[in-house]
């Protein structure tokens, strides 16, 4: 039986193979982490890949399928990293295969990322640095405890590494970038911090590289943080929109439509950065829930206390976007047990604001004003232990004003939301009498912010 001629041609395409679009290598770029090397591969559409180790001598290879290199691998910053060369080749006529050499052992771990907003699809191969085990002494460990320890203050610049962050207009050459501007006022306030006796910075991020979310919010609490503050230049759509703000997290959501859009905008970060959720694996799921709510519920009162501190006092140098702490479901805030504050130093989409955020005069005094509020929420509750706490209770001999001699600081305390000159008399260890005649009170009526001065006990 003989098939028409259109049959036999639709049969006939059928069996001729369709060749497969190549997917190009557009880009290569690398960052250096404290822990691990960042190599981020630009694709033009997603490419299907393989990665193994191999030894003697040690090397990591990368078999893209379908995929050609336009890129030059020649000036990646390999430097202070572990790799020795890239070296790259076609393989089997339509696939790419990129090696490693490496000088160290490492951990690979590679993930694709879809195309999302303006970035295109890529490949990410993280590798990981080999932890080394760092041991205590029994005698060291002892000194360290029985020492007034420092509040530690856990300084959070927001981005980094291939994810700009928000992009302001071009000054110079180049775009201002949000993760350049938190990353200079981050270490601003580091500086100020270490600077005064009795507190610590801990630099979340100290370089150009990207951290997830929960990885930053973690890395607080492995450095023992009283505070974690996560700094921002964020943008709006509206490029009107101007003002400094702080953020605590929000049980039931965001405040506003402006807080909305900026807690959505920052959860997006990890769809850039490729991290995954982290779950509590060893609580079942109630008693996690419980453990959570109750330890946040306290947390969040913090964050709150000392986020009104930290936006009064920013008000004497920038303009406010609101007069309150707004609060946002901001990932990087979750932490159940420190006390965290998300503040938006401004908006680099405004030009005006996007010329004082590139002032290094600007930043330095913005430092200053979120180190004044955060001296002021912990004189008024010290965290036990520390020496802040023993200045404040009069346990410390600090030299005096008056000729240079040797005697107790005057203490103060500022009422914040919830005191009673009953429990502020017990916390000092002094009587309800003493107060009130050091302050020349004639009741018990006290009022937000006044400062109360502490008689010695």
């Amino acid at each position: 039986m003989k098939l028409p001629l259109w049959i036999a041609v639709i049969l006939a395409l059928c069996t001729v193979p369709i060749a497969r679009a190549m997917t190009d290598v557009d880009s290569v770029r690398i960052w250096r982490a404290p822990d691990h090397t960042r190599l981020v591969f630009d694709l033009s559409a997603p490419a299907q890949h393989k990665l193994f180790t191999l030894d003697n001598p040690s090397r990591i290879v990368i078999d893209l399928k379908d995929t050609r290199l336009k890129a030059s691998l020649s000036n990646l910053q390999i430097d202070k990293t572990p790799i020795k060369k890239v070296r790259s080749a076609p393989r089997n006529g339509k696939d790419l295969r990129v090696v490693l050499d490496l000088t160290a052992q490492i951990q690979p771990k590679s993930f694709l990322l879809k195309k999302h907003g303006d970035k295109n699809d890529r490949l990410v191969v993280d590798l990981f640095d080999r932890r080394k085990v760092k041991e205590k002494t029994v005698p060291k460990a002892v000194s360290q405890a029985q020492k007034q320890r420092d509040i530690i203050i856990a300084i959070d610049a927001g981005h980094g590494g291939e994810d700009p962050g928000a992009l302001g207009p071009k000054i110079g050459k180049r775009r201002l970038r949000e993760k350049d501007v938190v990353l200079a006022i981050s270490k601003q306030l580091a500086t100020l911090i270490n600077a005064e006796k009795g507190y610590r910075a801990e630099l979340i991020r100290t370089g150009d590289y990207y951290i997830g979310l929960r990885k930053r919010r973690n890395l607080a609490r492995e450095k023992r943080a009283d505070l974690f503050v996560s700094i921002h230049a964020d943008a709006f759509k509206n490029p009107k929109a101007r003002g400094a703000s702080v953020f605590a997290l929000s049980r039931r959501g965001a405040t506003s439509e402006t807080a909305r859009f900026l807690a959505q905008k920052e959860n997006e970060a990890d769809l850039i950065g490729g991290v995954g959720s982290v779950s509590l694996d060893d609580k079942d799921a109630v008693l996690r829930g419980v453990l959570v709510d109750l330890s946040m519920t306290a947390t969040l009162g913090s964050s709150l206390q000392v986020g009104s501190k930290v936006l009064s006092n920013m008000d004497s140098v920038a303009r406010l976007h609101k007069q309150q702490v707004e609060q946002a479901g901001f990932a990087v805030l979750k932490s159940p047990d420190v006390p965290s504050i998300l503040v938006e130093t401004g908006f680099i989409s405004n030009p005006d604001e996007a010329k004082k955020l590139n002032s290094q005069y600007y930043r330095r005094n913005l430092s200053k004003a979120i180190f004044k509020g955060i001296k002021e929420h912990f004189s008024a509750f010290p965290p036990a232990g520390t020496y802040v706490a023993a200045v404040q209770n009069g346990s410390v001999q600090v030299a005096a004003v008056n000729g240079g001699k040797t005697g107790r600081q005057a203490r103060e305390h500022i009422i914040a939301r919830g005191d009673t000159l009953s429990a502020i008399a017990r916390r000092y260890d002094v009587s309800v009498r003493d107060l009130q005649k050091a302050n020349r009170l004639n009741g018990s009526s006290i009022k937000v912010g006044q400062r109360l001065k502490i008689p010695a006990s």
